[in-house]
């Protein structure tokens, strides 16, 4: 297990050096003298520098320190990502641990299939159109960013795109989870462990449900990259004043800076959580295979 451990930080700390790489590459293409490769060499390099001094720079497009443009942007989206997991964990995971069931799953994985399969943008739109229609809420859909929000949308505001995200993130939990299973209903001791007397449900609750959570927390990249993707899209159709949306305004105005460190913000995220989601695999599953 240590060994394991150790492997995985040293991928965790070449993974982010990749991200300083990849970030100070983005902001040095910015630069008026990049234009060839000597002059991009020496902007990369100072980019490079630049980092290693912790100074973030500033915004091409407000003039502000990106350090305070993150304070104001990244908790919203950081919060809508942690809403969403939530919703995501509670609603994926058991239709995920109900698929693990053999005769379950060949009954509704084709269903599960075709739901999942929906766009996140159509999502939130779908629910946008279900608060207008059955709730009767004043849901504004791409309005301006940043503007004034009235009283009585306060409540879509913030619940539909944490629904959005939720829903997006359960996709990604139940089709790991499924995939798990069904990697699991094919392992030899199932045949032993019946040849013993044990019944399937027997088998699938004490040893195919420990492996399925261990492929969950495994699997636990990709299901943050679908919370961040449904992020970008949640705030973009709810217009919220976002470090998701900051990005995709970033790159459409050419602010490499900011690009750059957000892109290593989310990298980093992704790095952690698959660092983290590895290891409580590996514990849960101490015989899995990655």
């Amino acid at each position: 297990m240590q060994r394991y451990m150790t492997r995985q930080a040293i991928r965790l700390v070449v993974g982010v050096l990749g991200a300083v790489l990849v970030a100070a590459a983005i902001a040095a293409v910015g630069e008026p003298y990049a234009q060839n490769l000597p002059g991009f060499l020496k902007a990369l390099l100072a980019h490079l520098i630049q980092f290693a001094r912790l100074d973030l720079g500033v915004s091409a497009l407000t003039g502000a320190p990106i350090t305070q443009e993150l304070g104001n942007h990244l908790p919203k989206t950081m919060g809508l990502i942690g809403l969403g997991a939530a919703i995501a964990v509670v609603v994926g995971a058991p239709f995920g641990l109900l698929l693990a069931f053999a005769p379950i799953r060949r009954v509704l994985a084709p269903v599960i299939q075709i739901i999942t399969a929906t766009p996140v943008f159509c999502s939130g739109l779908a629910l946008a159109y279900g608060a207008v229609v059955g709730l009767h809420w004043p849901v504004s859909i791409n309005a301006p960013v940043g503007a004034a929000v009235p009283p009585d949308q306060m409540l879509p505001i913030l619940i539909l795109p944490v629904l959005t995200v939720g829903l997006a993130g359960a996709a990604a939990v139940q089709l790991v989870l499924r995939q798990a299973a069904a990697r699991s209903s094919e392992v030899p001791f199932r045949v032993g462990l019946k040849r013993m007397g044990l019944r399937a449900l027997e088998i699938e609750a004490l040893y195919v449900v420990p492996q399925v959570a261990a492929a969950l927390m495994a699997g636990a990249r990709e299901i943050v990259l679908a919370l961040v993707s449904a992020t970008v899209v949640a705030e973009w159709v709810f217009h919220r004043d976002g470090a998701a949306d900051l990005f995709v305004k970033s790159v459409a105005l050419a602010d490499w800076n900011m690009v750059a460190i957000l892109v290593f913000v989310f990298a980093c995220l992704t790095f952690i959580t698959d660092f983290a989601g590895s290891v409580l695999g590996r514990v849960l599953a101490p015989g899995g295979q990655r």
